[in-house]
């Protein structure tokens, strides 16, 4: 039932934003913002995934204050470009009115964002069988508002991402082939064309680094070549923490590490994790380079979750703990501003609701800050520097995890396990 009502408003939104098809979306509101092209891969305007829901319920959405709150704090982080998902929940559209709020009580304050369109194939989330090469119904709605978003605010939104995850194949319950995701990017280069969409807006598609022919050749299909020739630029996902657990070979890896302390273990360990996504995106661009094709990449997910108890625990690879999410943030913002490529870091806040009810499932320790608004380790020296002052989040004061105590902290830091050990838990 909550699937047909959220489809309902969709349709209720689409055919709202259809009037304005053919009314007002031809004209082209001049701003003096920034262009897309001044804003991605520029390190001035470090670039976060964004989600602020708060509670386990994921019905339970955040005021227009709650989104204030977290838009200052990314703010003082020099975070000025925010990444969002889908549009058939108020999270998205309130964000815009949010910023837009900011901005008119204050000149100086600046957030774009890259604006997503939830794609999914016909059956997805539910009881019935997933279809992948038919789309589902609502992806037109998703697609219509988020257009009508780009227009109303031309000064905030400067890209679409059609799609999050949307053609990688491990997305078992919802992926499409990618002649949907291409159909859907065509239209919206047509509407830049006709003038209904600003020509400066870009458009791409936020997948897997597979999913861009950086992996297997299942996915080196017509359709994927002809969708990447259609891009503005490509959002390209990566995730060596995942992959700590699925592909473990360069986690396991003990060449290097003997007679290693084992913080130097951690630190090699974590060096070797950024290089693993060097290469995921690597594969990318070299695919991409044999179509004859030379756009930009960005950076459109990465993270590294700061607990687990499960396959990144204890009794997995050992990966999560805090002290690790801040070295592999380090990393990424300096591998990515080095190379002038946009990094949409997930992400900004811990989300409860994330990765079932299991409260030790790494997808809900993913934030830079937990949900009351304390921050882990990686922006404790932020903290020190008093960036926070007078912020909060849920009403709460800015304060460290373990009350700033690193000993304590350290103590649930673990050393990546060798092969024999690795195997030895998982018998």
């Amino acid at each position: 039932m909550m699937k047909k009502l959220l489809f309902i408003l969709s349709i209720c939104l689409m055919y709202s934003c259809n009037n304005t098809k053919t009314k007002d979306v031809n004209i082209q509101i001049e701003t003096t913002t920034p262009l897309a092209e001044d804003i991605f891969g520029n390190p001035e305007y470090l670039a976060m995934s964004y989600g602020g829901y708060r509670y386990a319920d994921h019905g339970k959405e955040p005021t227009i204050e709650q989104l204030k709150e977290d838009l200052k704090l990314l703010a003082s982080l020099k975070v000025k470009l925010l990444r969002t998902y889908k549009v058939h929940k108020p999270q998205a559209i309130n964000l815009l009115q949010a910023i837009s709020e900011l901005k008119a009580e204050d000149s100086s304050f600046e957030m774009y964002v890259m604006l997503g369109a939830w794609i999914d194939c016909k059956n997805a989330w539910t009881d019935g069988e997933p279809v992948h090469n038919e789309e589902s119904a609502a992806n037109e709605a998703q697609i219509i508002v988020t257009a009508h978003l780009a227009n109303k605010y031309p000064d905030i939104v400067k890209a679409i991402a059609v799609g999050n995850e949307a053609m990688v194949k491990w997305a078992a319950t919802y992926y499409v082939e990618p002649w949907v995701i291409l159909k859907w990017v065509n239209y919206l280069q047509g509407l830049k064309k006709e003038g209904k969409l600003s020509k400066d807006l870009w458009i791409t598609s936020s997948d897997n680094f597979a999913s861009w022919g950086g992996g297997g050749e299942e996915y080196h299909v017509e359709d994927l070549n002809n969708l990447i020739k259609a891009v503005d630029f490509l959002s390209v996902h990566t995730y060596p923490m995942h992959d700590t657990h699925y592909q473990p070979d360069f986690w396991l890896e003990q060449e290097g590490l003997e007679g290693k302390t084992d913080m130097e273990k951690i630190e090699i360990s974590m060096l070797r994790a950024k290089q693993y996504a060097i290469n995921q995106y690597e594969n990318v661009k070299k695919y991409m380079e044999s179509l004859g094709v030379n756009k930009p990449i960005h950076i459109g997910e990465t993270g590294w979750a700061s607990f687990s108890d499960g396959h990144y625990g204890t009794n997995g690879s050992k990966a999560c703990d805090e002290y690790k999410e801040a070295l592999y943030y380090q990393h990424m913002r300096d591998w990515t501003n080095e190379a002038k490529m946009s990094c949409f870091y997930f992400e900004g806040f811990d989300e409860p609701w994330k990765g079932g009810p299991n409260s030790g499932n790494s997808e809900k320790h993913f934030g830079l800050f937990k949900v009351d608004g304390k921050a882990k380790y990686v922006l404790w020296d932020e903290v020190d520097k008093g960036i926070f002052k007078g912020l909060t989040r849920n009403g709460n004061p800015i304060t460290k995890t373990y009350n700033g105590d690193k000993e304590a902290l350290m103590k649930d830091v673990e050393v990546p396990p060798t092969s024999e050990e690795w195997h030895a838990n998982k018998e």
